[in-house]
């Protein structure tokens, strides 16, 4: 159900990994990372401009190709040194490897869709390289096993259009932004109009491919149960680098329904609406599933639904119905990771675990309506997700959340900044009262550098006692149990971002 709103695009996190090799040092950054590169035979990068290299005339293309949120692009936001593109599962372990040696700090980029821009701006004021994985994207769909096999670097629209060049009876639960990365997306959990049917991407993921801190290739049987529990939930970035991904298909109707109706009313019309969708769209079967997105309001509401408003199709023509992408657009469009629609963004989040009374509904719509530019989404859970055990996988939100809430804000260059983040700062804040406390949990997906962050220029010796204000609310309970694992695969903490879990007896600077 759409209340005056564009679909917006979802978030993902970043993940980084390394393999030993030996090498060369040398004086400068630019320097002994190219000298790097061109030892282990990796061609596909390109260096900062400054460094006056014959591959920087793609520098700026490549950097600004796949970073969605414009608040990182600036001129005052820091540059990596280069951007990588990998070809195989070795450079891509040979590249990480180089730019820590020539004491850069890493980010691995997918599709770019971060809220928070963590997959293309550094952690502290170390200079860093971007590798871009967008080279490591096949998918191969098996169908004997009804299983695929995802490499890191694809997206949800290439995994969605491999799936229907294959079988018609075959589907998978994930989001519905196509150019969106599959790695941070089923890292931080992955939710999806399929969630309360067949669970997250996380719950769906039966083996992965990580590279740890010390090089080695493990999959579910060598890294042991504790490190694939949390790559499922626990946020992208923290434990090494998942360069594939092997998921269980899940089997959807020849046909499927659905509808987007907009309605528009005065607020306290659009309230009743909103306040009867919290009582039932979390208790209706798990079939059905009624998201509802909110903008400003304005004059007459109706609150039925028509037989005309819904429209039955295939299950890939429903992924398209819900993209975002033009009218008209088919399964091969749905591969294209380049996403022209840019905006400026901030988003927060929350879990409502009691129906929010109509006074507050009416009190979240009059803010909603001081910000043209903003919106909500209002993400039903229950069904399987009620079935599933909040430590079943990292991810924690389950049993006693009706649903989440995305507050999301897209605005220009000429817009007004500071009242963007004023507004959305504000309507948070105002809904206090009316969501999950002790903690007030948030979706780790949703990223939101006001949670908190560690301040690198510090070396904080309780670094993860200071982590637990965003780590508790992101991962509840299974903070603890996240910080046990992550001292276990990469007690250095090689792997890191301003919210990253850190390893028991780690100092906040880096060190390469």
């Amino acid at each position: 159900m759409e209340i005056l709103l564009k679909n917006p695009t979802f978030l993902l996190q970043i993940l980084i990994y390394f393999h030993h090799f030996t090498l060369i040092f040398s004086r400068t950054p630019e320097f002994s990372i190219l000298n790097c590169l061109k030892t282990q035979k990796i061609t596909n990068f390109t260096l900062h401009p400054s460094s006056n290299h014959h591959s920087s005339v793609h520098y700026n293309h490549l950097l600004e190709f796949s970073l969605q949120n414009l608040r990182v692009s600036g001129d005052s936001t820091p540059k990596p040194t280069a951007i990588i593109i990998p070809e195989t599962k070795e450079q891509l372990a040979n590249s990480v490897l180089c730019c820590r040696r020539s004491s850069q700090e890493i980010r691995i980029r997918c599709g770019g869709h971060s809220y928070e821009g963590l997959s293309s701006i550094p952690r502290g004021s170390n200079p860093f390289v971007i590798i871009d994985l967008m080279n490591l994207n096949r998918v191969i769909v098996d169908l004997e096993s009804e299983t695929a096999w995802v490499e890191g670097g694809a997206t949800l629209g290439e995994l969605y259009a491999a799936i229907a060049a294959q079988s018609s009876y075959l589907g998978f639960p994930a989001g519905v932004g196509p150019t969106v990365g599959v790695s941070g997306h089923f890292a931080g959990g992955g939710i999806g109009v399929l969630s309360r049917k067949y669970g997250l991407s996380a719950d769906n993921v039966l083996d992965v491919g990580l590279i740890d801190a010390e090089g080695r290739d493990l999959g579910r049987a060598q890294m042991g149960e504790e490190v694939f529990w949390a790559l499922r939930g626990g946020g992208g970035g923290n434990w090494g680098v998942v360069y594939g991904w092997k998921v269980q298909l899940v089997h959807v109707p020849e046909k499927v329904t659905c509808f987007g109706v907009t309605k528009q009313g005065p607020i306290h019309e659009l309230a009743q609406l909103i306040y009867k969708w919290q009582l039932v769209a979390p208790n209706l079967d798990d079939g059905l599933h009624i998201s509802i997105y909110t903008t400003s309001t304005s004059t007459k509401v109706d609150l039925n639904v028509i037989e005309q408003d819904y429209i039955e199709m295939s299950w890939i023509e429903s992924v398209l119905y819900f993209s975002g992408l033009p009218k008209g657009s088919t399964i091969h469009d749905l591969k294209s990771r380049y996403s022209s629609n840019k905006f400026y963004m901030k988003t927060k989040s929350d879990y409502v675990q009691d129906p929010i009374s109509i006074e507050g509904v009416e009190n979240l719509l009059e803010m909603a309506a001081l910000e043209p530019k903003g919106l909500l989404l209002l993400d039903p859970y229950g069904g399987i997700m009620d079935r599933i055990s909040d430590d079943s996988i990292a991810f924690p939100h389950r049993k006693g959340n009706l649903y989440n809430i995305l507050y999301a804000l897209f605005w220009k260059e000429e817009d007004d900044e500071n009242r963007c983040l004023s507004w959305i700062r504000s309507i948070y804040e105002n809904m206090t009262s009316f969501v999950s406390s002790n903690p007030r949990a948030s979706y780790v997906n949703y990223v939101d550098l006001d949670l908190g962050t560690i301040d690198y220029t510090k070396n904080n010796n309780d670094i993860v006692e200071i982590s637990k204000v965003w780590g508790k609310k992101y991962f509840l309970g299974n903070y603890d149990r996240l910080v046990r694992v992550k001292t276990f695969i990469d007690p250095q903490n090689v792997f890191s971002h301003q919210q990253g879990i850190f390893p028991l007896n780690v100092r906040t600077h880096d060190e390469f």
